[in-house]
């Protein structure tokens, strides 16, 4: 196939980009806007690949997503460009809305318009993936059961709110206009290429250095965590093989609280990389907990497993452990991100 995928400089769609070079023989046009957490030394060798095209461009200008088609032709869509960090969502919404609202309508519009322009053949096999979180569906009691894809939606910050609103978009215009999309939605991921200001690189990099770690609160906060490159192999086989109007929950069924992956982290370094001043759970610090904090996400991907043939390949000690070593291999990427494009030390999130 030849599968137009946005946001393909991002975490999540470079892991994307990789695996569709490495593991398929599909080609991938990456549409990505180059935002401040976009890097293109995350694609590693797909950057040029000569099966890679980078096309940098912004999803809300409708005129140019036309034009893409046009040019590119894809035989499927993989949207993941999103603004995805709740901090900042609750700083600054409007970019939210904007990015990830009125950029997946014209995303469809674009999409539709090629669409329906098609072949019966190639109309008949064309898919547009929708790839979203698992915030959309709120918030979990300690002894709720995990999300599955017939939870109702609740979401609680303008980011969850705006990508909710995407989801929605997507859903309407497959049973308005008969477009063959589907949506997935996946709990937190971590891994390599992860933006210094989330969670886990947050830490990893703030306990390689000696700061303190902010913790949230109590730390009790819990998340379900899926190493980005079993994430990135749920979705290709998403995209080969998904049913039009399907939604497919993609998780690993690892739950940590916010406290537990902290403490991962330093005893992952202290075995790695010995610090002379000793455990580093002595960095340790709790803050004032972020408005709105959700208390748990945890996802049954059963449904997922079964329709894929899928399963994570990484539990969370095989996943933390790959990860810190990642980072501890590519100092020089995130230091050049503090440096010259990172400014301020946000608190990370499990988001």
């Amino acid at each position: 196939m030849r599968i137009l995928l946005t946001g393909g400089c991002g975490f999540i769609g470079s892991a994307v980009v990789r695996h569709l070079i490495r593991a398929t023989d599909h080609s991938v046009v990456n549409i990505d806007k180059l935002t401040y957490a976009a890097s293109k030394d995350a694609l590693e060798e797909a950057h040029t690949h000569p099966r890679h095209t980078l096309v940098t461009a912004d999803i809300t200008d409708l005129a140019t997503m036309q034009q893409v088609f046009a040019t590119h032709r894809p035989d499927a869509v993989m949207h993941l460009a999103a603004e995805s960090h709740v901090d900042r969502s609750i700083d600054g919404p409007a970019v939210f809305i904007q990015t990830n609202v009125v950029g997946t309508f014209s995303l469809l519009e674009a999409a539709r318009a090629y669409w329906t322009s098609l072949a019966p053949k190639a109309k008949a096999a064309f898919r547009f993936h929708h790839i979203s979180t698992d915030e959309v569906f709120g918030a979990l009691a300690p002894n709720d059961p995990p999300f599955t894809e017939t939870t109702p939606y609740d979401p609680r910050s303008p980011y969850s709110a705006s990508k909710a609103a995407s989801d929605h978009l997507v859903r309407a215009w497959h049973h308005t206009y008969g477009l063959p999309a589907f949506v997935t939605n996946t709990t937190n991921n971590y891994g390599p290429w992860h933006f210094p200001e989330k969670l886990i690189p947050l830490v990893t990099i703030n306990a390689i250095e000696g700061r303190e770690l902010p913790v949230y609160g109590d730390g009790s906060n819990q998340r379900d965590w899926l190493f980005v490159e079993d994430h990135a192999e749920a979705l290709v086989r998403a995209v080969e093989h998904g049913q039009p109007g399907e939604t497919y929950a993609i998780g690993a069924r690892q739950p940590r609280s916010n406290l537990q992956v902290v403490q991962a982290i330093c005893g992952v370094l202290d075995e790695l990389h010995p610090d002379p001043a000793g455990p580093r759970t002595r960095l340790i610090r709790y803050v004032t907990d972020r408005p709105g904090h959700d208390f748990r996400y945890e996802i049954d991907a059963s449904h997922a497993m079964r329709a894929l043939d899928w399963q994570p390949a990484h539990d969370f000690d095989r996943g933390i452990r790959r990860t810190v070593g990642w980072y501890l291999d590519h100092q020089s990427w995130w230091e050049d991100i503090r440096a010259r494009r990172y400014t301020g030390q946000r608190l990370g999130t499990a988001a």
